[in-house]
Order: structure tokens, then C-alpha cells, then sequence
């Protein structure tokens, strides 16, 4: 496999037209499923840069202590309140009354509290049987899910810890480390995985892909989230989870260096989120029906 490297005119091919005749709908729903009684920021983040990724709506189940927060927040946002402070069976089983017939795309485990690991894989599996892809983030990346995702459209984008708990395996501590232990294991699963870090390693399994578009105030809390909210929204487009992943990786490190630029090292998530528009124009195309 050759190691390439994502750059503008990559990234330009990868995202879609957007009709001239297209209604609400046609360019992406999203569910974001995140949250806990402490963690209300990173539902919301990643359901904001998913609203900038140009989707037309966008669904954020959290628990109910922290509804009226994200509520208050953003009124672009339809929030729906889950019964516990945790992921339970019983969330779940209240999320599928809620849910539209159609998401495109998912996105579970931002700042999101477990209770009980089957009402993750029962959440999985009625997303998947809705034909919606999935990306998976923080708490849900660990191993139970492994065999529910295998050959799906699925993206993963750990950091170097999640990526081992998830694989039982050390992500590597240097770039040719981090190509190989994405190779190896994307190969095996026949899934997407973002490796986050001072490079990013993307692959599918087939092709290995390095983003090095961002900067190091990007250390802040919150760019994951947004990462995560960005490439589902993406995602959602009808583009491949291989594409959605290269594609988000790049502009958001391109939406942080421009707020870098602008703020040095004192940038927040939403400074972030602000940029996107701003890198996503050059790519934007309509095309007339």
C-alpha cells in the first residue's frame, strides 16, 4: 500500500454537488448520540460542526439533566431528551420512538456515560438496520462492537488510547508505527479509521492516507467532537466513509489553522466551527437539474 498524503485539490474532488432542486433533506440527516450529566459540550459541538458540514438537519439525543442546555444554546439543533444520564437499554429503546424514518448518517460517543455495553450494540444495530452509516467516537470504541461493524459503512476516529482499547493493541508512537497498526487493522475489520494525532493516519484498508493540515492550539478540548460532528456530516452526503474521513480531517485542521491564524494559541472548539464555512466555500458546487 502507498502512503499518500490529503491536500485542497484531493479534498475538492471529494465532496459532492448540491442540487438546485433539492428540498430539505436531500444533503444530509444526522443523529448525534452523546452526552452525560457532565459532559453536555460534547454533543453539542459535534452537532454544530455538523450543521456547518452543510446538513440540512440535525437530531442530538442527550440525557434529559442536560436538554435544556443544548435547547438554549442553538435553536438549529433538535434535541431529544434520553430518560437517563447514562446510555441504557431503556434510552435506547425511548431514541427509537423518536427517531425520523430516515438518518443518514450516525454519530455515537461523544462525552457519552455507558451504562450497560448492550445498550450501545442494540443502538448500533437499529441504526444499521435503518441503512444509516456510523461513526463511532469516544466511549463507543471498545472491542464489543467490532463484530457489528465489520464490513460496514463505519468510521472509527480514536486517538492513540482509544485506539487501543478498542484493538487491544498500542496505537505507535511514531508515524511508520501509526501506518502500520492502521493498516493492520483496518484490513482485518474492513472498516474506516481516523487515528487522531500530531499526524492523522486514515485508512479503509486498502489505501492509507496522512493529514498533516493543523496546528498545536489545536490541543484544546472539543476539536475531537468537532472532527467527529464534521465527518459525519460529510459522511451523510452519499460520500464513502474512506472519502468522509479524508475530507473531514483535512478541513478541519484547515478551519483550525485559520482560527490559529487569527487567535495564536488561545483558540476554543467553536473558534473552530466558526472557520468551517469559510474552508468548505471553496469546495462548495450546485449543480443545475
Amino acid at each position: 500500500m502507498t502512503t499518500l498524503v490529503t491536500d485542497s485539490n484531493k479534498i475538492a474532488k471529494l465532496i459532492h454537488s448540491r442540487s438546485n432542486q433539492s428540498k430539505k433533506g436531500d444533503n444530509g440527516v444526522i443523529l448525534i448520540v452523546g452526552g452525560s450529566r457532565i459532559y453536555h459540550g460534547a454533543p453539542l459541538l459535534a452537532s454544530l460542526a455538523a450543521m456547518r458540514s452543510g446538513s440540512d438537519l440535525v437530531y442530538v439525543a442527550v440525557p434529559k439533566s442536560i436538554s435544556t442546555a443544548l435547547r438554549s444554546y442553538s435553536p438549529n439543533l433538535i434535541v431529544l431528551p434520553l430518560p437517563d444520564d447514562r446510555l441504557t437499554v431503556g434510552s435506547v429503546n425511548k431514541l427509537k420512538s423518536m427517531l425520523p424514518k430516515n438518518i443518514h448518517a450516525a454519530a455515537i460517543g461523544m462525552g457519552l456515560s455507558v451504562a450497560k455495553v448492550n445498550a450501545l450494540t442494540n443502538l448500533i444495530k437499529e441504526l444499521e438496520g435503518m441503512n444509516s452509516k456510523l461513526l463511532l467516537d469516544a466511549s463507543a470504541l471498545v472491542p464489543d462492537v467490532l463484530p457489528l461493524i465489520n464490513q460496514k459503512q463505519v468510521i472509527l476516529t480514536p486517538h492513540a488510547g482509544e485506539f487501543e482499547r478498542i484493538f487491544n493493541h498500542e496505537a505507535g508512537n511514531s508515524e511508520e508505527k501509526r501506518i502500520n497498526n492502521v493498516k493492520k487493522f483496518t484490513s482485518e475489520y474492513k472498516v474506516t479509521v481516523l487515528l487522531k494525532g500530531w499526524i492523522d493516519v486514515i485508512s479503509d484498508g486498502n489505501k492509507v492516507f496522512l493529514n498533516k493540515i493543523h496546528n498545536s492550539a489545536m490541543t484544546v478540548g472539543g476539536t475531537g467532537d468537532v472532527l467527529a460532528g464534521l465527518t459525519v456530516g460529510l459522511l451523510a452526503r452519499a460520500i464513502n466513509p474512506l472519502d468522509a474521513a479524508l475530507a473531514g480531517a483535512y478541513i478541519n485542521g484547515a478551519a483550525g489553522n485559520r482560527a490559529y491564524k487569527r487567535l495564536g494559541l488561545h483558540i476554543m472548539p467553536t473558534d473552530i466551527i466558526d472557520e468551517i464555512p469559510e474552508v468548505m466555500k471553496k469546495f462548495d458546487k450546485v449543480k443545475r437539474q
